[in-house]
């Protein structure tokens, strides 16, 4: 049986003192430590999150810069190509030409060689066709 006596009350006290020595010993620190580790890592994920932010936007300059540079690149190689193109045109041409050039001359000395030489067999013709006469028939004309 349970008898009420002055031990009790002794008890409560005694649970009540401890109940204050231990929240203020133990579980306010603990508490106290908790919150401030927890505030640490609030920060640190803020701190995280800004650092991730500002190395999205310096990986989108470069990003950019990179882009402008080999769009600048490309454009100086095409016009590079053009220029080459545009001489390579140009001296073909000017070689196509003198090919040309060349060439009507040399049709143009061709044909004067032709014209003489037609010329001297319309010349020696009567003297070709009594020779080839007179060798087939056998006798002099």
């Amino acid at each position: 049986m349970i008898t009420m006596d002055i031990t009790l009350v002794i008890q409560i006290v005694n649970m009540i003192v401890l109940m204050f020595l231990l929240n203020g010993v133990l579980y306010k620190p603990v508490k106290k430590i908790l919150r401030e580790r927890s505030e640490k890592l609030q920060g640190m994920q803020g701190d995280v999150a800004k650092f991730e932010k500002n190395a999205q936007l310096r990986q989108e300059e470069v990003d950019a810069k990179m882009a402008k540079a080999s769009a600048k690149a490309k454009a100086a190689l095409d016009a590079a190509r053009a220029e080459a193109q545009a001489a390579g045109d140009e001296k073909l041409a000017s070689i196509k030409s003198e090919a040309e050039a060349y060439k009507e001359k040399e049709l143009a000395e061709i044909n004067t060689q032709i014209g003489e030489a037609q010329k001297g067999l319309k010349a020696n013709l009567d003297g070709f066709a009594n020779d080839m006469a007179s060798k087939i028939l056998g006798r002099g004309l």
